[in-house]
C-alpha cells in the first residue's frame, strides 16, 4: 500500500506545513510529480502529490487550477514558496479548502527532489513489506498444506490470510470445502460464475467487484480437464500481496488435487486387479487386495462416495460404457472397476441394484446381469455385457427375449462342459480360429455363403474348417441336437474372463 499524505507531512526533515484540507490528508500517494504548466493534468495519472511554485498562476487562476486537479484525482498540491510567491496566495488556500484538496507549503529551504525521494523511500519501503507479507503467507499457507486433510487446511488458512471467506469446488462445481463468514452465500455465487467458466470459449478466471464485495473464481487444473474450481472474496479490493496469496493457494490446491488423481489412478488399477481375481471366483485374494491397498476413496461433499467393500450376498453386475468413467467410479456407491478400454463394472447387492443402474444410466449406457452368487461374477459379467449391446440406454439380461434358457443352467457347470466340449477346437495347432468359424456357421444356419461372408473368408476355406471341426469333435453337424448343444457352449462364459465362449 502506497504511503499516505499525511505520512509524508508528517516527516520532520521536509518541514511542510499543511495550509488546507487538514481531515484528507490520508490519500495514498503513489508518486511526487513537479510542473509548472499552467495545466499539468494532460501528463497526471491520479494519485501523485503534485509540487509546484506556481511562477505562471495568479490568483484569478486559482478555482480552475484547483479544480482540474480535483478532477484527475491528485492526492495532493504542494506549493513552494520564497521564489514566484513569498507565501501561499490566499486565493489557492480558499480554493484547495473549498474542493477539500489538500494543500502543503513547501518552504525555500525544503528542494523538491528532497520530497520526491522521501516518497520513493517509502514506496520501495511498502514494497518490501508487501514482499515480506507475501513470503510469510505463503509459507503459512504451505505449511497448512502440508498437514492433515491439506485442501480444508488451505481453503481455511486462505480465509484468514485475505480476510474474507474461501470456497474449494470439485469440476461439476459442487462444494467440497468451505471457510470464512460469508462462505455459504460466496459459495453459491461462485456456482453460478463457475457455470460461465465451463462454457466454451470462456475465460480462464473471472474477478467480480460489487460495492460490498470483491470475488475471484479460478479453475484448478489445466484444460480441457479442469480438476476443480476455488473461489474467494473479501470487502475490500484485492492488493497486489492478495493476489499473490491466492494464486499461490491456487497452485497448491491444484497440486493436491493433481495428487489425488494420481493416488485414485493407482486405486482403480487395485480394483481392477480385485475384478480380474473375483472372475476367477478368488474372493478372499479379491478381498485381501482390496484390504491392503487402503481404506475407502475420498468422496466429493454433498455425493455418495465410491463403494469399496464387495457386497455380500447374491448380486447385479453392471457392464457400464460411461461417457467419462472417471465420473462413474466416483458417483457409484458401489464396488466399481475399469474392465478393457472403455467399460466401467459394478457389483451391487440384489437389493441395492435398481438404485446404483438409475445413477449409471446418468452416465452413458449399462448392461445388468440377473442376480448372481458371489463366486459366479464372471457369469453374471457375460450376462451384463450381452445386454449392454442391446442398451439404450439401460438393458436387463432377464428382459431379452430368448436367453431364459441359459439362465436356467448352473454357470459354473456350463463353464466346464463348454470348456470340455471346445477345448480340441482351442487347442487345435492352425492359424486358423476354428471356434469364430463353428460360431459363425451355426449363427447363419449352415448357410456356407452367409456364413463365410461374415468371417471374410472364401466358402471353399469354410468348408475345410468344418470338416477339421468334425474330425477334432466327433460330431455331425448336420444333427440338430449337436448344433444344439454346441451353440450353449459357445454361449457359455470362459472361466476368469467374463467372455463368451
Amino acid at each position: 500500500m502506497a504511503p499516505s499524505l499525511r505520512r509524508v507531512t508528517a516527516m520532520p526533515p521536509l518541514r511542510l506545513r499543511v495550509r488546507a484540507a487538514q481531515d484528507a490528508l490520508d490519500r495514498p500517494v503513489r508518486w511526487v510529480a513537479v510542473s509548472e504548466l499552467e495545466d499539468p493534468t494532460p501528463f497526471l495519472e491520479g494519485d501523485e502529490l503534485l509540487l509546484t511554485t506556481g511562477m505562471r498562476l495568479g490568483p484569478h487562476d486559482a478555482e480552475s487550477y484547483i479544480s482540474r486537479l480535483v478532477v484527475r484525482g491528485v492526492a495532493g498540491l504542494g506549493f513552494g514558496v520564497g521564489l514566484g510567491h513569498e507565501e501561499v496566495p490566499p486565493a489557492f488556500v480558499e480554493a484547495a479548502a473549498g474542493a477539500g484538496l489538500p494543500l502543503v507549503e513547501v518552504p525555500r529551504e525544503t528542494p523538491f527532489i528532497a520530497i520526491g525521494k522521501a516518497v520513493s523511500e517509502m514506496l520501495a519501503a511498502e514494497r518490501y513489506e508487501e514482499l515480506s507479507d507475501a513470503f510469510a503467507a505463503q509459507g503459512r499457507l504451505t505449511r497448512a498444506a502440508l498437514r492433515a486433510g491439506g485442501t480444508d487446511a488451505v481453503v481455511e488458512r486462505l480465509a484468514r490470510e485475505i480476510h474474507g471467506w474461501a470456497v474449494l469446488l470439485d469440476d461439476a462445481g459442487d462444494v467440497m470445502c468451505a471457510a470464512g463468514e460469508g462462505a455459504a452465500a460466496g459459495a453459491e455465487a461462485a456456482r453460478g460464475e463457475v457455470r460461465r467458466l465451463l462454457a466454451p470459449g470462456a475465460p480462464s478466471s473471472l474477478a467480480v467487484s460489487g460495492p460490498s464485495e470483491h470475488v475471484i473464481v479460478q479453475p484448478l487444473g489445466d484444460r480441457p480437464r479442469v480438476r476443480g474450481f476455488f473461489a474467494v472474496g473479501a470487502e475490500r479490493p484485492f492488493s497486489p500481496v492478495g493476489y499473490t496469496v491466492v494464486n499461490t493457494a491456487g497452485s497448491l490446491l491444484t497440486l493436491a488435487l493433481e495428487q489425488e488423481r494420481v493416488r485414485l489412478a493407482a486405486t482403480r488399477r487395485v480394483r481392477a486387479a480385485a475384478l480380474r481375481l473375483l472372475l476367477t471366483g478368488d474372493r478372499r485374494s479379491a478381498e485381501e487386495v482390496l484390504e491392503a491397498a487402503g481404506g475407502p476413496e475420498p468422496h466429493r461433499a454433498g455425493r455418495p462416495g465410491p463403494g469399496t467393500g464387495l457386497p455380500d450376498g447374491r448380486l447385479v453386475v453392471l457392464a457400464c460404457e460411461p461417457r467419462d468413467a472417471e465420473a462413474l467410479q466416483d458417483a457409484l456407491p458401489a464396488f466399481a472397476a475399469p474392465w478393457g478400454d472403455d467399460l466401467v463394472v459394478a457389483l451391487a447387492a440384489q437389493d441395492d441394484a435398481e438404485p446404483v443402474i438409475a445413477l449409471a444410466s446418468q452416465h452413458g449406457r449399462v448392461g445388468a446381469s440377473g442376480p448372481v452368487a458371489a463366486p459366479d461374477v464372471a457369469a453374471g459379467l457375460d450376462q451384463a455385457r450381452r445386454a449392454l449391446a442391446s442398451a439404450a440406454p439401460v438393458m436387463r439380461f432377464p428382459d431379452l427375449a430368448g436367453q431364459g434358457l441359459l439362465s436356467l443352467v448352473d454357470p459354473g457347470m456350463l463353464a466346464g462342459y463348454a470348456s470340455s466340449l471346445l477345448a480340441p477346437l482351442r487347442e487345435y495347432g492352425s492359424r486358423a480360429d476354428l471356434v469364430e468359424s463353428l460360431r459363425a456357421y451355426l449363427a447363419c444356419n449352415g448357410h456356407w455363403d452367409a456364413a463365410a461372408q461374415r468371417l471374410g473368408v472364401h466358402r471353399h476355406t469354410l468348408r475345410y474348417r468344418m470338416r477339421r471341426v468334425r474330425e477334432l469333435l466327433g460330431r455331425d453337424l448336420d444333427e440338430p441336437a449337436v448344433r444344439a448343444e454346441l451353440w450353449i457352449a459357445l454361449s457359455a462364459p470362459e472361466p476368469g474372463t467374463g467372455r463368451r465362449g
